[in-house]
C-alpha cells in the first residue's frame, strides 16, 4: 500500500485499525509551548502519508499536549495511529506494575485529548518477573479499550517468544510490535540503561516471527549526518556508542552507495532500516519540516539483498 503521490509504505499491526506508515514520527521535538512549529512539522508529515505518532511519559508532557491540540484543531484523530510508551523505571528501578501502566496511561490520554490509544507500549522490561504475568497485567488496557495493541520496547527476542507463547497458551492478546534500536550503525553498548540493540541474532528471530519492529534512533542519532568523524570527539555518547572502525567503514559505504543513488549516506543508511527481510518502521525526530522531507527521501530508495549485506559488512 502506497500513499497517493508519494514513496510512503504502509505495514500491518494485528489489532490496529489501518495500516502504519513506515516513518513514524517521533514527539520530543514538539511543544505546545512551540504550537506554530509543531503544526508546521506534523501537517507537513501527514502531508508526506505518515500517520503514526510516538509518545511516552518519560519524554515530558509538552509533545503530547502539541499532538492533543493538534488533532482536535484539524479533527483527524481516527486518520491517526498514536502510540503511548510508558511504565518506564525511575530511579527506584523497574515501574512495569498494574498501577504504574494505569497511572501512565491515564496521564497520556489526557494530554492527547483522546480516549484510547492504538498501541500501548511497555517502554521497558522488568526481567525479574515472568513475562506471562507481565502479559496478564497487560490485558485490562485492552479490556476496558484504552488501547487496542500492545507492544514492547527494549524487550529482548527471547523475552518477546516467552511472553507472547504464554498469551498463546492462555487466549490472552501478545505483542504486536516490538520497539528496539534497529540502525546501520551498531551500537558499541546500550545507549541508555536497559536498551536493546538488535544483532545478528536478534535480526535472525525477527526474520523467522516476522513481528513488526518500529526501530527507535533509526538513524544512530544522526551519526550518519556528517556532524561527527574519527577526529571528532565532543560528543562523549555518541563517540561510546557508535565510534567503531567498523561503524566508520558503514558509514563510507553507506555515502558511497547513496552517491551512486543520488541520495547522501543518512538517507542511504535509514532506507537499509526500511530495507530488511521482516516487516519495520523506523521511528524519526525531526526538528523541522525540512528535516523531515530529508529524511522522507530515504523513501525513493531502493535497495538489493546484496547491497544491504554490503552495507552491514556481511559481504566484501
Amino acid at each position: 500500500m502506497t500513499n497517493s503521490g508519494t514513496n510512503m509504505e504502509y505495514l500491518a499491526i494485528a489489532g490496529v485499525a489501518q495500516p502504519v506508515s513506515q516513518l513514524i514520527m517521533g514527539s520530543m521535538q514538539l511543544s505546545d509551548e512551540r504550537m506554530d512549529a509543531a503544526v508546521e512539522l506534523l501537517d507537513a508529515y501527514a502531508a508526506i502519508g505518515g500517520n503514526a505518532l510516538d509518545t511516552a511519559r518519560v519524554y515530558g508532557p509538552h509533545g503530547m499536549a502539541a499532538i492533543g491540540r493538534w488533532m482536535r484543531e484539524r479533527g483527524n484523530r481516527d486518520e491517526l495511529v498514536l502510540i503511548a510508551k510508558g511504565a518506564h523505571h525511575d530511579e527506584a528501578g523497574p515501574r512495569v506494575t498494574r498501577a504504574a501502566i494505569a497511572d501512565d496511561m491515564d496521564y497520556s490520554l489526557d494530554l492527547l485529548q483522546t480516549s484510547y490509544a492504538d498501541i500501548f507500549m511497555l517502554h521497558r522490561d522488568d526481567p525479574g518477573k515472568p513475562a506471562g504475568e507481565i502479559v496478564e497485567t497487560l490485558q485490562e488496557l485492552l479490556a476496558t479499550g484504552r488501547c487496542r495493541a500492545l507492544g514492547a520496547s527494549n524487550w529482548t527476542s527471547a523475552r518477546l517468544e516467552e511472553a507472547n507463547a504464554y498469551a498463546k497458551a492462555h487466549g490472552l492478546t501478545g505483542f504486536a510490535c516490538s520497539s528496539p534500536n534497529l540502525s546501520l550503525a551498531k551500537a558499541n553498548e546500550p545507549r541508555w540503561p536497559g536498551c536493546v540493540s538488535v544483532d545478528a541474532a536478534e535480526a535472525d528471530w525477527y526474520e523467522r516471527s516476522q513481528l513488526p519492529l518500529l526501530s527507535w534512533s533509526s538513524q544512530a542519532a544522526g551519526f550518519f549526518t556528517g556532524r561527527f568523524s574519527p577526529d571528532i570527539r565532543n560528543n562523549e555518547e555518541i563517540v561510546r556508542v557508535y565510534y567503531s572502525d567498523d561503524n566508520w567503514e558503514r558509514y563510507r559505504r553507506a555515502a558511497q552507495l547513496g552517491e551512486a543513488k543520488g541520495v547522501d549516506a543518512n538517507q542511504a543508511a535509514l532506507a537499509y532500516v526500511l530495507h530488511q527481510s521482516f516487516p519495520v518502521c523506523a521511528l524519526i525526530g525531526p526538528a523541522n519540516a525540512a528535516e523531515l522531507l530529508s529524511s522522507a527521501k530515504a523513501l525513493e530508495v531502493a535497495l538489493s539483498p546484496e547491497e544491504l549485506r554490503w552495507l552491514d559488512l556481511r559481504d566484501e
